[in-house]
């Protein structure tokens, strides 16, 4: 017995109810510690409490919240430890990522990157680090996806959802947008060559570079507290929409 057209339509929302939380914390809207209320994201929606209830149910999956009995979901705190691994580990895998894509990219990919190496440089110029910090999440996921490998497709975007409010304080750091996007150049390059080595090698000293720029903008307190919350600042970057462009680069990895 196929289910009532109305669960089915509930379900259609889910994505975009979790696109819209990611996008949230991401913003700094939503800190660590904070209260999902889901009555409110409901009406600003215009939906019922169902699939706001499932997607946060997703993003609790996903390590972005978690969840307290009878007290709903919160955004999950982050401690500085436990960021700096994600980063190592991170950093293993965009390796291991260029590695792969080196010998799988098309021509097609290398035209996306190029376009998005430029319109990230648009934005260096204007030193516009809301504009740069979505077209970086989609660089970093479309090269992943060239990467032809399907576990690691899976495993990209919950270690980049964990890590929101602590990649874009790096970037604020003067020069770090420029530095980032002439690696950015470098990687593509290394991906036109057919260089497996040196894309690996450079991919992985991107993210750690990623490392040393949050270590820049720790204090003592920050790593007293240790939680994710207290690293939001006022210069902090606009969110990327990344179920979105998780969703486009997995259905480019399927038709492959």
């Amino acid at each position: 017995m196929s289910r009532p057209a109305q669960d089915r339509r509930s379900e259609s929302f889910v994505p975009g109810v979790q696109r819209e939380l990611e996008r949230a914390i991401a913003a700094g809207e939503l800190r660590g510690g904070d209260r999902i209320n889901e009555s409110a994201l409901a009406l600003k929606l215009g939906i019922n409490r169902g699939p706001v209830r499932e997607a946060c149910r997703t993003l609790e999956q996903t390590g972005v919240l978690r969840s307290a009995v009878n007290r709903g979901f919160f955004v999950r705190e982050i401690s500085i430890k436990e960021a700096l691994d994600i980063y190592d580990l991170r950093a293993k895998l965009f390796g291991m990522a260029g590695r792969l894509a080196a010998a799988s990219v098309t021509s097609s990919d290398l035209s996306e990157l190029d376009g998005l190496v430029e319109r990230m440089e648009a934005a260096v110029e204007a030193e516009d680090i809301g504009a740069y910090y979505p077209l970086n999440c989609e660089f970093h996921t479309l090269i992943v996806a060239c990467a032809d490998n399907h576990k690691l497709n899976l495993l990209w975007p919950n270690l980049e959802s964990e890590l929101h409010l602590f990649r874009r304080r790096g970037l604020v750091l003067p020069g770090s947008l420029r530095v980032s996007n002439y690696d950015h150049r470098a990687m593509v390059a290394a991906l036109r060559a057919g260089d497996a080595a040196a894309a690996e090698r450079i991919m992985e000293q991107h993210i750690h570079s990623g490392k040393a720029r949050l270590l820049k903008t720790v204090t003592s307190h920050d790593l007293g507290a240790g939680h994710a919350g207290s690293l939001v600042t006022s210069a902090s970057v606009d969110g990327c929409d990344h179920d979105q462009a998780d969703d486009q680069h997995r259905d480019r990895y399927a038709a492959r």
